[in-house]
């Protein structure tokens, strides 16, 4: 019985290290007062940094990149832009270097002017290679495109790469030609975005701060307040069952669910907060709205 009990404390240990509820909860508290003793002096920029920590918390981020409770997807979540000049160096040519994470994808274009009236000229591009650490893995690949083709004002090259890449360094490799002089080109990075899971013990919470967020983006104080009841309420078992009152393990009572009334309409409030949100926040809305109505669908 003894080694079970150290077992079950280790797991517990394991789980708050994992993601600190407690500290989320504790936020919530903060906002709420914040918010409600704000008048014009909102801290907009501290709050949503607050904010934004508190959700990648609940996401149960791993060592490796990859997140507990959420996934990458080739979804742009943002895009690392760098431009360039491609020198003539006779038969020589030139290696570019870029560095980003998170990186899916990289778009090398040809802009159609050098500088505010001169027009851009056309570059070589040879090929383009990708040295990465995949999201989920701790070994480096490689990756090398050949392109053999010149690129002309205007136009771009997208190259997907074979992984969602956690950290990636990017070369290209190109020539300007002699007669025509030098060029330039804009390399890209595109980043994935993070989907959280809409079976996450704390995908409510998730959609409150998320909910949170765009309220601060508008001093919305009353909502703001409102998101922060929200994620305080939905955290208030699991942060207190987090804190340990002492080295020992105590048993209680099974605990008690809420009726499903409660649930489902706390469920279709995450929903309305996601309908309301980006483009994939909808589509995660819409796949929880149908998760629920399989859920309430009578049987017979």
């Amino acid at each position: 019985m003894k080694k079970w009990m150290v077992v079950l404390a280790l797991a517990a240990t394991s789980a708050s290290a994992q993601v600190n509820v407690a500290r989320v909860a504790d936020d919530a508290i903060v906002l709420d007062r914040v918010a409600e003793v704000s008048k014009r002096d909102l801290p907009v920029d501290l709050l949503r940094r607050m904010v934004n920590e508190d959700i990648e918390t609940l996401r149960g981020p791993r060592p490796d990149g990859t997140y507990q409770h959420a996934t990458w997807e080739r979804l742009e979540g943002g895009r690392k832009t760098e431009t360039f000049s491609v020198q003539p160096r006779g038969e020589k040519s030139q290696t570019i270097e870029m560095k980003g994470a998170n990186v899916y994808r990289v778009i090398i274009d040809s802009p159609g002017r050098r500088l505010l009236v001169a027009k851009n000229r056309p570059v070589q591009i040879e090929r383009v290679d990708v040295e990465y650490i995949p999201a989920g893995s701790t070994i480096s690949k490689m990756h090398s495109v050949p392109v053999n083709a010149a690129l002309v004002p205007g136009q771009n090259h997208p190259i997907d790469l074979p992984d969602i890449a956690r950290q990636a360094t990017v070369r290209v490799v190109a020539k300007a030609d002699e007669k025509s002089g030098y060029g330039n080109i804009a390399v890209s990075l595109v980043q994935a975005r993070i989907v959280d899971s809409s079976d996450s013990p704390y995908a409510d919470t998730v959609s409150s701060a998320k909910a949170a967020l765009r309220a601060l983006d508008n001093s919305d104080i009353p909502s703001i307040r409102a998101m922060a009841a929200r994620m305080r309420d939905g955290l208030g078992a699991r942060a207190v069952a987090a804190v340990p009152a002492a080295r020992t393990i105590e048993v209680t009572a099974p605990k008690v669910e809420p009726s499903p009334a409660p649930e489902t309409y706390s469920e279709l409030q995450a929903i309305e907060d996601l309908l309301t949100g980006s483009d994939a926040e909808r589509r995660e809305g819409l796949d929880r709205l149908h998760q629920l109505l399989r859920k309430l669908r009578p049987r017979g």
